[in-house]
């Protein structure tokens, strides 16, 4: 039977964010205007970005780290959304997806300033109280306050937040099937029109070469994975990864090469990747615990290790 214009067809959208590009693909009619579709899009992730980007001077987390500690801070509901996400995630990993890292991430260079050796003494030196302990919500007033000066970083939690925005645009226009991304967070819902999920193929982590490790496919499933082998330093002739480790306030030492995370959420499945980072193969109870899987790979001879959570 011939197609008609009232039939789906795959569509992609795709605009800059967050210093890298999101991406959306689903079914719709041939003729359908994507016009309002891509601008409700687009604006999603960038109110993402303008609460929660340590890049921005003024955006709501800069404002925020800049206040007083003792101090209530009026701020955003989805800003208080990742922040409480983050709380829950670093008391269940034990300390592990860590958000008050800030300190940390800018000594090391990986945020809009140059490495510095002076401060990454200081980081490193730092003894530090989990946030989760020392990071007040209200969410019922929509406010924060410190108890203990920090610097809050979201980067290992924010796009995959930026994903589920992208997930609830795209059902708010009555659109039941799609696959949206960010960098290597990726949310699925819904199946293709044959029935088939959607495949999102897990990258071999080797820094010489794109190659893919292996393939899932997704419905109804977010995943999110954080590895050492592309965002990274050279110090004293080894590589760093821009994962940090809160128990040493510097980059993770002797992990994996990247973690891969199932899970309902994306922004859940991006802080969970991360706290695997540091966590390696001592995470495997964790998983088994919360009912995730969790894939771990090493570098390019290394073996892999996988485990499936019990939901």
């Amino acid at each position: 039977m011939p197609k008609t214009s009232s039939d789906p067809v795959r569509r992609t959208l795709n605009g800059p964010t967050m210093g890298t590009r999101w991406s959306v693909v689903f079914y719709a009619p041939a003729g359908a205007d994507l016009g309002p579709l891509a601008a409700d899009l687009q604006t999603a992730v960038e109110e993402v970005d303008a609460q929660m980007s340590t890049w921005r001077p003024h955006s709501d987390l800069m404002r925020f780290n800049a206040a007083p500690v003792g101090a209530w801070q009026a701020l955003p509901v989805r800003l208080l959304t990742v922040l409480d996400c983050a709380l829950q995630i670093g008391r269940l990993s034990g300390g592990a997806f860590e958000i008050a890292m800030g300190d940390a991430v800018r000594a090391w260079g990986f945020g809009p300033v140059p490495a510095d050796p002076q401060a990454i003494r200081t980081a490193l030196g730092r003894t530090r109280r989990p946030s989760h302990e020392t990071l007040e919500l209200d969410l019922t007033a929509g406010r924060a306050r410190k108890h203990a000066p920090m610097m809050l970083d979201l980067c290992g939690i924010a796009k995959g937040y930026g994903v589920d925005r992208l997930i609830d645009v795209l059902e708010a226009h009555g659109i039941a099937a799609a696959l949206a991304s960010i960098d290597g967070e990726l949310r699925a819902i819904g199946r293709q029109p044959d029935g088939r999920g959607w495949s999102v193929a897990v990258e071999r982590p080797d820094p010489e070469a794109r190659a893919p490790h292996s393939v899932f496919e997704l419905h109804d499933t977010a995943i999110a994975t954080s590895g050492d082998y592309r965002h990274r330093i050279a110090v004293g002739g080894r590589f760093l990864s821009h994962t940090m480790d809160p128990r040493r306030g510097g980059p993770v030492l002797g992990g994996p090469a990247s973690a891969t995370v199932l899970a309902g959420s994306c922004m859940e499945a991006d802080a969970l990747a991360s706290a695997f980072m540091v966590l390696g193969e001592d995470g495997k109870a964790l998983a088994e615990r919360i009912g995730v899987e969790v894939l771990l790979l090493g570098g390019p001879e290394a073996e892999t290790s996988g485990t499936r959570g019990a939901a």
